[in-house]
């Protein structure tokens, strides 16, 4: 299939991809078409199921937190902490499981690989989540935008219910799940987990306040989880080979256990997608993608998609993983890296940037929704060269009333990270947006 036809695309061949070290991808054909229901059994598939549903939902929950399956959504929240938390048992309802499959985070498109070419493994791993946390739904809230990949899991769904991995009482095991696909009408604030769940119900996409948090009160009332697809993708294999395999994936690279799947964009040779160890260095990524292309030098970077800090080339050495790069003043966030040339001006990069985050505010909290406009007005008066003295001052004034704390959810914090972040590391490019008094003339009176 042609790159202009389809551009979320992995760049390891079949031989590199084995069972033991890349869980997420081994499976992959290489012709990037869907792998059906027969393929994915005859790779294992649904072997976790048919263990994990033998025993008990708190095994499972026990299991994910050992292995430290941290949220690839960009949160990086324990998966297992975060089903602990989960209002279950007794007279309490059985509730529901969400996939967030709402991807817009600007230079992100690695949940779409696996969607549109092994859907089957997101439906096991929701199988197993369901089965932790007592869920009796499940449902993929999914881009609407992503048309192939709604084709995708819409046919593995049909083949999983049609072949009993899916209905009631799943492999004799009593324990009863379905999942419905979802498509969303395209606002970026659906992937905030209470957004999501707002628009899922058929309301206006704002977020909650919080608590309640979803785990006790999410979709109509009932006790909810919200994973991203990635997520959900590694727990097929953390219960069918344990928690010590998937920690060791890592290598001793990082704390955080399994594998990434890692990206690149932008001005390089090689831009696509690898499966790779958590705390790989950011610069063995950017050899993978080739570099930058047109023998251009490397400005900054972005670690995982707009809403992360800028980083310098001197990071590059730095380990991708979360604790890592937040200690470096970034997010790892996505996990995608943004690559930004040495001849591309920053000004013109932000305003592009904020007025996305502008554009994609729900407008339910005031400094979101006015600061982030006026945000725009003022790098696009500096990228015209019109901008006024103190203007870089509003922007960093702008950037502290968007930060955590301020707002029901992390749009606002969001925006705020690259704004604050440009401005530290490149504060001559905004200065010299400012527009300068002309001279007077010569023997003019003061």
């Amino acid at each position: 299939m042609s790159a202009a036809v389809y551009h979320s695309r992995l760049r390891q061949s079949a031989e590199e991809r084995r069972a033991e070290t890349h869980p997420l991808t081994w499976r992959l054909r290489e012709d990037g078409e869907r792998v059906g229901l027969a393929e994915y059994l005859d790779k294992d598939g649904y072997g976790a199921v048919r263990e994990a549903l033998a025993g008990d939902p708190e095994a499972v929950i026990a299991t994910m937190k050992t292995a430290n399956v941290r949220g690839r959504g960009g949160a990086g929240f324990s998966a297992g902490t975060k089903w602990g938390l989960t209002l279950t048992g007794g007279d309490l309802p059985r509730g529901y499981l969400v996939c967030n499959a709402d991807e817009m985070e600007p230079g992100t498109f690695k949940d779409r690989l696996l969607m549109e070419q092994l859907p089957h493994l997101l439906i096991e791993g929701m199988i197993l989540a369901g089965f932790a946390n007592r869920s009796r739904q499940g449902y993929v809230f999914l881009r609407g935008e992503y048309r192939r990949a709604a084709r995708a899991l819409g046919q593995a769904i049909d083949e999983a219910r049609e072949a009993g991995w899916l209905g009631g009482d799943i492999g004799g095991s009593g324990f009863d799940f379905d999942i419905a696909l979802h498509t969303g009408a395209g606002r970026y604030i659906c992937g905030e987990e209470t957004a999501l769940i707002n628009s899922l119900e058929g309301r206006r996409a704002n977020p909650r306040a919080k608590p309640p948090f979803p785990g006790q009160s999410g979709a109509w009332g009932k006790p909810t989880v919200v994973n991203n697809v990635e997520t959900l993708c590694n727990v097929p294999g953390v219960l069918r080979h344990g928690a010590d395999w998937y920690q060791g994936l890592s290598g001793g690279l990082s704390e955080d256990g399994g594998t990434k799947l890692f990206g690149v964009s932008g001005r390089v040779a090689r831009p696509g997608l690898w499966e790779l160890p958590m705390g790989t260095p950011a610069a063995e990524l950017l050899d993978r993608a080739g570099g930058l292309a047109g023998g251009r030098d490397l400005k900054a970077w972005l670690p995982g998609g707009a809403s992360t800090g800028f980083l310098l080339p001197e990071h590059l050495a730095l380990a991708l993983d979360f604790d890592t790069i937040g200690r470096a003043g970034s997010r790892l966030g996505t996990g995608l890296m943004t690559v930004v040339p040495d001849d591309q001006p920053m000004p013109a990069l932000l305003r592009n940037l904020e007025t996305f985050f502008a554009r994609e505010s729900c407008g339910w909290c005031t400094p979101c929704r006015e600061g982030l406009p006026w945000t725009v007005r003022l790098l696009e008066a500096l990228e015209r060269g019109e901008g006024e003295p103190g203007d870089l001052e509003r922007l960093e004034s702008l950037a502290r009333d968007l930060g955590p704390g301020r707002t029901f959810c992390a749009h606002a914090p969001g925006a705020a990270m690259p704004l604050e972040s440009a401005l530290t590391h490149f504060r001559e490019e905004f200065e010299a947006g400012i527009a300068r008094p002309a001279p007077r003339p010569v023997g003019e009176e003061g």
